[in-house]
């Protein structure tokens, strides 16, 4: 009988066939594999698939329950903790990204990042009992000791809220860091440390003075007073997620990207491209002091979860890009730390040997392993592989995966989850050091400006452009030398970025349908019947003008909406709009679409607008760029305000 087998059924054939031919010849032991007997499958289309994307996991304070934060899914699924038997699935908001547990371990509470909410579920019912209405998206969560207040950081407004943890009102909002989204509650609970994922805005003007290393910081909350009590500086840090502590609270440490965007990214193959390190801070080792987690010949890439043993003796890491945790020896780490000179800069990032001091093992995993949690006992790890839809345990004696716990049955790969996959790889990079997720965090972008050497060293600078809604917007990259994403995502990223291994053909296909699929976040400047506001109205008729305000006709190809027409606001045409630079070779840039214009500051081609006001009251002097030199300071406010919806 001939069997006709699919792309997707190839590949699983083909992978079965190889594990089972693996196991049998090489004698191997493999994991135990668990599959919760009261899992759901929700589907069976290959087309469409309801995966669950864990991406957090939390234990009941008794330790007999573990509360799995599933993303796309969008639930809170409740195991067993032993069995891994499912109790519950608890539906949730859009996109959710946070958890969190009160003090007594009887409400349970989870960020809806796209719907701008939180949910409250009582744990003994397991039912959501209210959804409160926070700032924009939301991602991180804590509540205080007290049962007073619950803190939660928004990604996109930049800031921590605290809420009335009875009542779910709003008292107060905290200034954060640029894309606030982790915290993390100090073990004696009188701070909460709040961490961002995008740089924050430097005090650059103009010019070459964009080209300045990243900032970054953890913001120290007063957990009683609810107030910003310390800034504490991660110089050349652009990318900051979860943070933890020893059980004494003497040692905190959080994993971070180390971006070398002010270097050719021809640099690669000598760790030109990211360093991915942890910062230790706290009375153990001093000033903080970042150490690197990379080795000669093979790099730590993606860090995101981090967890320290209840004896303080491991550290634990998840790398979403290597598939793998890291397993670090922290006697051995404050060694490396305290018992030399340390660099002026409080770095040693650069030193790729480092890592031998403490690294004691790199455990593979699932596909894009995120949060972690111990038992209590310290005997088991648990990983959420958020791409291929399960838990790794972890025995922490041996520094090896004993189970594997699915939680979705063996749905299948399908295209879509095969692109991600890929997406978030660095597997195809020189020494596995970068993926698309890299640059692009979470699929969006990284609030940074590269040099990338196509065109030659130190000119055309770039700025990293917004990963949504691309379909309709061709052509890609600031010159538009690139027609499509097959294009952009295939041989260009094969010869200038990844410097290693080619896509093969299918999964070239798979990766450019998930990044021609990628939704667009909600915009959280529109009101939700459509309308505009006043000054959005104003700012409207501004864009779309034909004759500035002495009457004087404004040429159509000097208007706002010729080159940002259509309904992405992109003609999808190149136009000189008078910014060009001295490291720039053309003066020809693409219209960039409008999509969620708002979040991605810095602005034009090079980053060196850090506003959207900037664009005109500095860089347009010769009103090349739009009609604008006319408007007053309250009429540009207008125009931002409507670019601010689009």
């Amino acid at each position: 009988m001939i069997v006709l087998l699919s792309h997707y059924g190839w590949r699983r054939v083909f992978a079965a066939a190889l594990a089972g031919s693996g196991a049998l010849l090489l004698g191997i032991v493999l994991p135990m594999v668990i599959r919760p007997a009261q899992a759901e499958r929700r589907s069976t289309n290959e087309d469409f698939v309801n995966y669950a994307s864990p991406l957090e996991l939390l234990f009941s304070p008794d330790g007999s329950r573990l509360y799995v934060l599933c993303q796309q899914s969008q639930q809170v699924r409740v195991l067993d903790a032993s069995s891994f038997a499912l109790i519950k699935n608890i539906a949730v908001g859009g996109v959710p990204r946070g958890i969190a547990l009160s003090s007594k371990g009887d409400r349970l509470y989870v960020t809806n990042s796209w719907d701008d909410t939180v949910s409250a579920i009582d744990t003994g019912a397991l039912d959501v009992v209210a959804t409160w209405h926070v700032g924009a998206e939301p991602s991180g969560i804590v509540a205080d000791p007290n049962a007073a207040h619950l803190f939660v950081a928004n990604r996109v407004s930049d800031d921590v809220a605290v809420l009335n943890a009875q009542t779910g009102e709003e008292e107060k909002r905290l200034a954060g860091g640029r894309g606030t989204s982790y915290l993390t509650l100090a073990p004696d609970g009188g701070k909460i440390y709040a961490t961002h994922i995008y740089p924050n805005p430097s005090s650059r003007r103009t010019g070459l003075e964009n080209r300045t290393a990243p900032e970054s910081e953890i913001s120290v909350i007063d957990a009683k007073r609810a107030t910003v009590m310390d800034r504490i500086p991660l110089h050349s840090i652009a990318g900051v997620f979860h943070l933890a502590f020893s059980r004494d609270g003497r040692l905190g440490v959080v994993v971070e990207y180390h971006p070398k965007n002010l270097v050719p990214l021809a640099h690669l193959e000598h760790g030109g491209a990211f360093a991915y390190t942890i910062t230790l801070f706290g009375t153990m080792v001093g000033k903080p002091v970042e150490v690197p987690l990379d080795e000669l010949d093979r790099y730590a890439s993606q860090p995101f979860g981090v967890a320290i043993s209840y004896d303080s003796s491991r550290m634990y890491i998840t790398l979403g890009g290597s598939d793998a945790v890291l397993a670090i020896d922290v006697r051995r780490l404050l060694n490396f730390v305290n018992a030399r000179p340390r660099p002026a800069s409080g770095s040693y990032a650069a030193d790729l040997s480092a890592s031998s001091n403490y690294v004691i093992a790199r455990i593979p995993v699932g596909h894009n392993p995120r949060g972690l949690a111990l038992s209590a006992d310290g005997r088991r790890l648990l990983v959420a592989n958020r791409l291929d839809d399960t838990i790794s345990v972890i025995d922490t004696n041996t520094l090896r995966v004993s189970a594997t716990v699915e939680l979705n049955r063996q749905e299948p790969v399908n295209v879509l989850r095969r692109g991600e996959q890929t997406f978030y790889s660095a597997h195809y990079s020189f020494q596995g050091q970068i993926g698309c997720s890299s640059c692009h965090i979470d699929s969006t972008f990284d609030g940074l400006t590269w040099d990338l050497e196509p065109d030659g060293f130190g000119v055309d600078i770039v700025d990293n452009r917004l990963l949504e809604d691309l379909r309709g917007t061709e052509p890609f990259k600031w010159n538009g030398g690139n027609p499509n994403i097959p294009t952009e995502c295939g041989p260009r990223t094969e010869k200038y970025f990844w410097r290693s291994e080619n896509y093969d053909d299918l999964t070239l296909s798979d990766l450019t349908v998930y990044v021609r699929t990628m939704r667009l976040r909600p915009n959280r400047w529109r009101l939700p019947n459509g309308e505009l506001t006043a000054a959005q109205e104003r700012g409207k008729a501004i864009f779309e003008r034909s004759v500035d305000r002495f009457g004087k006709p404004i040429t159509v190809e000097n208007q706002c909406s010729y080159c940002h027409s259509g309904p992405k606001g992109t003609s999808q045409k190149s136009f000189d709009v008078g910014t060009r630079k001295a490291t720039d070779e053309s003066g020809l840039f693409d219209t960039p679409q409008l999509a969620n214009v708002a979040m991605t500051a810095p602005y034009l081609h090079d980053g060196s607008a850090r506003t959207m006001e900037e664009i005109w009251t500095i860089f347009n002097p010769a009103d090349k760029h739009g009609r604008t030199n006319d408007l007053t300071k309250d009429e540009l406010n207008d125009l931002v305000e409507y670019l601010r919806t689009r």
